[in-house]
């Protein structure tokens, strides 16, 4: 198992610090670019909107898109599997960061 490492995301005019291993964090910088270009769009001219909605619905939206593109394919797909299973212990680590 390799060593995780500290990288620093900022999403929505905030910074994030996530523990990754070598090898993800290239993904982990375009998923941030691709989460943050979706909160925007969201929050589009409305800047009083609250960051946490903003994020529940980009969420929800990409989380649809995960959706739509697994139900093209094979349910039982390990690789899909192993990359949602590491997106939940990286908003697991975002998560507690904010409590």
């Amino acid at each position: 198992m390799s060593a995780t490492e500290a990288v620093s995301v900022r999403v929505l005019d905030r910074e994030y610090t996530v523990g990754v291993t070598p090898d993800e964090r290239d993904s982990l910088m375009a998923a941030a670019k691709l989460l943050d270009t979706r909160m925007r769009e969201i929050r589009g001219a409305n800047r009083m909107a609250a960051v946490d909605r903003i994020a529940i619905l980009a969420a929800l939206n990409l989380a649809h898109e995960l959706q739509l593109l697994g139900d093209g394919q094979s349910h039982g797909s390990k690789e899909v599997a192993d990359s949602l299973a590491s997106l939940h212990r990286k908003l697991d680590v975002l998560d507690a960061e904010q409590r």
